[in-house]
């Protein structure tokens, strides 16, 4: 009798194995693929957040009025707020070109600051420019002219990019290297050239006007 009901209870254990052994092996699939997924996810996240971290990012402020500078990739924002009328985000692609600094300034006296954002290209010429808004008696921001130094024949002889900018009281400095006859890129040999500019009132809008020249 005994050894019939161990068979028995072989027999049963057996066939229940059978049953269930399938539905274990369906449901450790399903947890593998459910890890899996998750796994993918976490890396979406990752990768959305590397993604979305500015290149650039600052809030500047003078005479309760304030600027947020955002660069990401190719594209450059500026967020003005404490302006009277119009407070809109002002949107630049700046494609080939990186953010290196930004400063605020009253440049013109007026009682209202300009916000300065200061770019250079990508690669070895590192080729600058400045990018300017000036207030429109606290109602709004217009942009402000920079010119271009490779269209001034006083300025450009020997340049070859490697722009640095800031600002200097209510002027802005513009300095960079000479180059002189067989220098590589990498290696000016002549002095630095230093452009100092003012702000004035143009016929459309404000300008940089060249205000000296030295060179040291």
């Amino acid at each position: 009798m005994n050894i019939i009901m161990n068979k028995l209870t072989a027999y049963l254990f057996g066939f229940s194995f059978l049953i269930f052994f399938p539905g274990c092996q369906k449901k450790a699939d399903s947890m593998n693929q459910d890890l899996n997924d998750v796994a993918i996810d976490t890396a979406s996240i990752v990768t959305e957040k590397t993604d979305t971290v500015p290149d650039f990012s600052r809030t500047l402020s003078l005479q309760n009025i304030s600027f947020k500078v955002t660069a990401l990739k190719d594209h450059l924002t500026i967020q003005p707020a404490g302006y009277e009328i119009d407070n809109a985000v002002v949107s630049k692609e700046i494609e080939g070109m990186s953010v290196t600094n930004a400063e605020i300034e009253d440049l013109n006296s007026d009682g209202y600051p300009e916000i300065l954002i200061y770019l250079n290209s990508d690669g070895s010429g590192s080729y600058g420019t400045v990018l300017g808004f000036s207030s429109n008696n606290n109602k709004s921001m217009s942009e402000i002219s920079f010119p271009s130094v490779a269209d001034n024949p006083k300025a450009n002889k020997g340049y070859m990019g490697h722009d640095e900018f800031a600002v200097v009281e209510t002027t802005l400095s513009h300095r960079f290297p000479i180059y002189l006859d067989g220098d590589t890129n990498s290696g000016p040999t002549g002095k630095m050239r230093q452009i100092q500019y003012k702000l004035k009132d143009g016929e459309a809008s404000r300008i940089f006007v060249i205000d000296k020249i030295t060179e040291f």
